[in-house]
């Protein structure tokens, strides 16, 4: 199985920790970046082959990762110029994958089974699989609906559920054609063509363990959750 690793952002929501490191490196509790936390739960779930998007202090990364010898991995490397969008990085090296694969940024922590998302995705049989999470959304207000001026409901403080992308996805390469190497291509943009064209992707829905290291409030929280979930994460660590 293979997995493309997104790490080439700049982190700017992270600043300062990104300011010299690369966000996938900043470190999670007294041993471990968050781009090896991620290697191993990919090498664990049987994924032999790695292939990592770099660019803003990609050289870091490349340092630190090699090979991927040290986790029983073969890993490479497609560098960005120019920032590429979501899914720009993975058009310039569709010669160099197979027929599906993973797809995930290289900043979150969560306890997905990796291997079950491209196993669904290939069964599934939809272009792009989309692993999800529920969020729950707190309004802070008294929400009104209102026609043609006129105040036609009212609703106290809503909340509001929503699934979100948790940023991983399986990937079927025959989708990426039709797009040009080198152009930017987003997440939003491609799931509306697939959308527009009566193609929807599959949603593999989660409701384990999921955070998204954004901003420091989300770092900050990764580093007081670890001790406790680290053999969640890190299975026989």
């Amino acid at each position: 199985m293979h997995a493309v690793i997104l790490a080439g952002g700049k982190g700017v929501r992270l600043r300062p920790y990104t300011t010299a490191l690369p966000k996938p490196l900043v470190p999670i509790g007294d041993q471990h970046a968050i781009l090896e936390i991620v290697l191993r739960q990919l090498s664990a779930a049987g994924f032999t082959r790695c292939t990592i998007a770099i660019g803003h202090l990609g050289e870091i990364i490349r340092a630190y990762v090699g090979d991927g010898s040290q986790w029983g991995m073969s890993v490479d490397y497609a560098t960005e110029e120019s920032p590429l969008g979501t899914m720009g990085p993975l058009l310039n090296l569709r010669d160099r994958l197979p027929e599906t694969f993973l797809v995930m940024n290289g900043d979150i922590l969560t306890d997905l089974d990796y291997a079950d998302v491209l196993r669904r995705h290939e069964r599934s049989g939809a272009p792009l699989t989309i692993a999800t999470y529920a969020r729950k959304v707190h309004i802070d207000f008294g929400v009104l609906t209102t026609d043609a001026s006129r105040v036609v409901a009212f609703t106290e403080k809503p909340s509001m559920d929503y699934r979100v992308s948790m940023g991983v996805y399986g990937l079927s390469r025959a989708t990426l054609d039709g797009y040009t190497p080198g152009l930017p291509l987003g997440f939003d943009e491609l799931v509306l063509d697939l959308l527009k064209h009566q193609d929807p992707p599959h949603a593999y829905e989660f409701d384990g363990y999921w955070l998204d290291i954004g901003r420091p409030d989300d770092y900050d929280r990764a580093n007081a959750e670890f001790t406790s979930r680290k053999s969640l994460l890190l299975k026989g660590a």
